[in-house]
């Protein structure tokens, strides 16, 4: 029997913010809203970021899939993700009949702490300091609930609060999976431009309909996921060793489609296989 998910959080990559990808999310997320789900939306903009970057001279630094932050790339981070594409999805939202609410984390709704310099296994034993990069300290969960009790879909761009006021870039993934582990959620939907974990990244027809956490980490282990993918998939697993039902990877326009139907479209992952 399929989750009844009543409780959301629906994480945005930067690549769905984009026409024609942006009007389809809006739409699923205006049906889920009249459906009765409580709604708490994170997005990123890493695309984005990079663009504005390299249009600026400022040529991005990526260590392990993960952006090096420095004060000039988080002023341009803050311009794209607090700025831009905040108001462009709220705005987008609006349009659909959502009650949206723009907002950062750095209203105190994210509260972080600079990370220190850690060894990635994969760069090599130096220590990799990531800069004005936060980990995730905890989230005002009374603020959601007061917005989401006044009918408002809270929208939040992935920026961090330090103590003194410091402002941190923190990956979209990991506020989004630690929010639905902490609230709790009923389920952690992601949405992307490939739609799904597949065998070929190229090869849509490869895609991966359901996976439990063991069977995740053999996809990982025997190199069926590969890239990018794996980051996001280690990170999606979290949640659900915190009590989160269900964590799905999916397309624009699928969000509704995967939470009725799981394994249909996307990738439903679970703690333990059905």
């Amino acid at each position: 029997m399929a989750l009844v998910a009543r409780r959301l959080v629906i994480k945005l990559g930067g690549e769905v913010l984009e026409a024609p990808h942006l009007a389809r999310v809006a739409d699923d997320v205006a049906r889920l809203v009249e459906q009765g789900y409580r709604i708490l939306i994170v997005h990123g903009g890493g695309p984005q970021a990079t663009a504005l970057s390299q249009r600026l001279g400022v040529e991005p630094r990526l260590v392990a899939g993960r952006r090096v932050t420095d004060a000039e790339t988080l002023a341009i981070v803050t311009m794209v993700v607090a700025g831009e594409l905040n108001v462009r999805l709220s705005a987008a939202l609006h349009a659909a009949g959502v009650k949206a609410l723009g907002l950062s984390g750095t209203s105190g709704l994210v509260l972080a702490r600079r990370r220190p310099p850690v060894v990635m296994s994969s760069v090599g034993p130096v220590p990799v300091d990531y800069g004005l990069v936060g980990d995730v300290q905890g989230f005002d969960l009374a603020a959601f609930t007061t917005l989401l009790d006044a009918g408002f879909v809270p929208v939040v761009a992935c920026l961090g609060l330090a103590p003194g006021g410091q402002v941190l870039n923190i990956n979209g993934d990991t506020v989004s999976s630690q929010l639905a582990a902490a609230w709790p959620a009923d389920a952690l939907v992601a949405v992307t431009g490939v739609g799904g974990v597949r065998r070929d990244k190229d090869d849509p027809a490869s895609r991966l309909g359901r996976l439990s956490i063991e069977e995740a980490h053999a996809a990982i282990r025997a190199g069926v996921v590969q890239g990018g993918m794996i980051a996001k998939l280690e990170e999606a697993l979290i949640p659900l060793t915190a009590g989160v039902g269900e964590v799905v990877i999916v397309g624009p326009g699928e969000i509704a489609a995967a939470l009725t139907r799981p394994g249909s479209v996307g990738t439903t992952l679970t703690k333990a296989a059905s």
